[in-house]
């Protein structure tokens, strides 16, 4: 049985955390495959504005071009729709059958996981891997976790992996302000960005 991650988020710009991330969990949980799934309109980003979706899609694709094991799905970025994950599960599912499903996430986008729109589908239906810091909200996360194993009897896999301190926020900051991003984010990225004068 073929094990694949699905990562998914806004994307704005896709940064070097991001693609560390995808790595470790693709190693740490020995997944065939990470799937990067950049969101058209995020439901709890309904308010913000973001980068047109074909630029950020745009980004992620050339931040996975030469990374083994990462793919990239356009399958949100298609749609009018607001980006729910259980849709988006549903359709992963249904394009890669017999398949073990593994949600890729953050530890702040974990812990509001049971606030998503139909969680119980996705918890029951999915395991998830969680990319966590030391000492970042640790007991909060471990009671959640517990909860949720009790709850829905989820696989959750805690991975270690490597610590990057960067943010998309802060990237498009630097760019407004004029100050590099080199190391940031992947150089084919970051050439795509100044190329299309984005976040000035």
């Amino acid at each position: 049985m073929k094990k694949i991650g699905i990562f998914g988020g806004s994307f704005d710009p896709i940064h070097e955390a991001h693609i560390s991330l995808a790595q470790d969990a693709l190693t740490q949980c020995s997944l065939d495959s990470v799937i990067l799934v950049p969101a058209k309109l995020q439901p709890f980003k309904l308010d913000k504005q973001v980068t047109p979706a074909e630029d950020r899609l745009k980004m992620v694709q050339l931040a996975a071009e030469d990374k083994p094991g990462i793919n990239v799905s356009d399958y949100e970025i298609c749609n009018d729709c607001i980006s729910y994950s259980y849709l988006t599960m549903r359709e992963m599912t249904r394009l890669n059958p017999g398949s073990r499903l593994y949600f890729i996430t953050g530890t702040d986008a974990f812990l509001m996981v049971e606030q998503w729109k139909e969680a119980s589908e996705l918890l029951s239906c999915y395991s998830f891997i969680v990319g966590t810091r030391p000492g970042y909200r640790e007991d909060e996360l471990k009671e959640c976790m517990e909860r949720i194993r009790r709850m829905h009897g989820t696989e959750i896999i805690n991975i270690d992996n490597i610590q990057i301190d960067v943010s998309s926020t802060e990237i498009r900051a630097r760019l407004s302000e004029g100050k590099s991003i080199r190391g940031l984010v992947p150089i084919a990225v970051e050439e795509y960005i100044i190329n299309k004068g984005l976040y000035r």
